[in-house]
């Protein structure tokens, strides 16, 4: 068994895509978002995952907040677009266009609504990683897709070449171990969930696709620079100042409540597309609050100070 030809690491956002007050998709805004990250020092940007409300977007927008995306890049980091479609077909043709459009590599979800057998999602996976050149991260979220990607399935896909590495957001750090005993290095690891991304980190994973990084991304950077460096009671600290946010990225509203918090923070809008809809009343009011402390006592701001 080879191992992971994957050059990504470090910390890469899963970005929103932002939309206009018509609701139209606002290209000038996405890239506004994509560009500030950047160059606030991310490794990689992901476009078009659940964060970039993608099963709410039309193909024609897919591409659109694609192409911007590398256009807004320009080289700096490595672009990987979510490939998230309801059949394998039309998973191939979104990996062929991307692929054709300049992205780096392909975050390739389970076919949405039907739950596969183990069989299906092995086929689907390696039909889409077997249509394009691209590197593939395969992403592993039994919560919230009803099907986890199993060992077995693994040992299947580990003779497609592309297929490189695993976002793994399942709520168990115990996977991380489980996967690094069954396969080595194989798969390049990624912690998925925000809320366990530092015990993923600690048990192999060589980076962290994060949705709160949107808001935060000096203190995400922070942490992982702190790991670099082998500076553990930082990143500690760093996680523990942070962790009542990164609980939102488990919660079914985690897409309304990370763009609430961009918002806070002056970084985008808080504005989703139907069925999502903003946060309203009490639970607004609890993320704001949540937003504003964590605003109020940010450790990157503490460091500075001192």
């Amino acid at each position: 068994m080879g191992s992971s030809s994957c050059t990504w690491s470090g910390i890469i956002p899963a970005v929103t895509t932002q939309f206009a007050a018509d609701m139209a998709v606002d290209i000038d805004a996405t890239q506004r978002v994509q560009d500030a990250l950047v160059r606030d020092g991310v490794h990689g940007l992901i476009v078009c995952g659940t964060c970039g409300e993608n099963n709410s977007l039309e193909p024609d927008e897919k591409l659109a907040v694609v192409a911007a995306a590398v256009e807004a890049s320009a080289g700096r980091v490595p672009i990987i677009v979510g490939t998230s479609e309801f059949t394998t077909p039309r998973a191939v043709n979104f990996a062929r266009a991307v692929e054709r459009l300049g992205a780096s590599g392909l975050m390739v979800l389970p076919a949405m609504v039907y739950v596969p057998t183990e069989a299906e999602l092995l086929e689907h996976f390696r039909t889409v990683a077997n249509s394009t050149a691209l590197p593939v991260m395969l992403y592993n979220n039994p919560p919230a897709y009803r099907v986890s990607v199993t060992m077995k399935t693994l040992e299947g896909l580990a003779a497609v070449p592309n297929v490189v590495a695993i976002k793994e957001s399942a709520p168990d750090p115990r996977r991380f171990t489980d996967l690094h005993n069954a396969f080595g290095d194989r798969y390049a690891l990624f912690a998925g969930l925000d809320d366990v991304a530092l015990e993923g980190l600690l048990l192999g994973a060589q980076g962290w696709v994060s949705g709160l990084t949107s808001a935060f991304p000096q203190e995400s950077i922070a942490l992982w620079d702190a790991l670099q460096r082998g500076d553990l009671p930082t990143a500690l600290a760093i996680y523990r100042w942070f962790m009542p946010l990164l609980h939102l990225d488990a919660d079914h509203d985690l897409v309304q409540s990370i763009k609430l918090a961009e918002q806070i923070m002056g970084r985008g809008s808080e504005r989703v597309r139907m069925p999502r809809m903003p946060l309203t009343g009490a639970r607004r009011a609890q993320v704001v609050q949540m937003v504003e402390t964590a605003a109020a006592t940010r450790p990157t701001l503490v460091a500075a100070a001192a």
